[in-house]
């Protein structure tokens, strides 16, 4: 596993750096495709934040957290990674028991983020570029779950159309198709 650092208005000890990286290779116990992980640190508004961003056999894993102390932060995001990778385990395990047909999560170059940050933000202030890839709408939302987001934008594999599943206020998911 590929595990890459960056730092944002903060500053990571070569100690801090070194546990985060044995931390992260422990990861592989519970998932052994895992290709690489991004692990940014920030200082904003008096926090220090964590984001690690993990590759995952091709589906991308995000976790976020804020904490005074770094490696605190680190340690909650961590979690929120590891339970991610265990459910797309149970997920996959599942599937297979199920014998259903073998989908690939194959996601490259899965955000490629355009931001130019700017004092007073007006309009658009932020573009994600990412392939379209045909799934079934079971497949976006479970995407849509790891990546913690509330919509997921997607190529349904039945029809081939750009179609849109979201999380309602109510529970459960909804599903945008749009008018032939």
């Amino acid at each position: 596993m590929d595990v890459r650092f960056v730092t944002r208005n903060a500053e990571l000890k070569d100690d801090l750096q070194d546990y985060m990286e044995k931390k992260l290779i422990k990861l592989e116990k519970f998932f052994d495709r895992i290709r690489d992980t991004q692990v940014e640190v920030s200082f904003n508004r008096g926090m220090n934040v964590v984001e690690i961003t993990a590759d995952v056999n091709g589906v991308i894993m995000r976790g976020e957290d804020y904490a005074p102390d770094i490696r605190k932060a680190f340690d909650k995001c961590l979690k929120s990674i590891e339970r991610q990778i265990k459910k797309h385990k149970s997920f996959l395990k599942d599937k297979a028991r199920m014998k259903s047909i073998d989908v690939s999560f194959e996601i490259e170059g899965f955000v490629n983020e355009v931001s130019e940050p700017e004092e007073k933000p007006e309009g658009i202030v932020k573009t994600k570029k990412f392939p379209f890839r045909p799934m079934s709408p079971e497949e976006a939302t479970m995407q849509m779950d790891l990546l913690g987001h509330t919509f997921f934008v997607f190529r349904n594999g039945d029809n081939g159309n750009v179609n849109v599943v979201y999380r309602r206020k109510d529970g459960g998911y909804g599903l945008l198709v749009p008018e032939e």
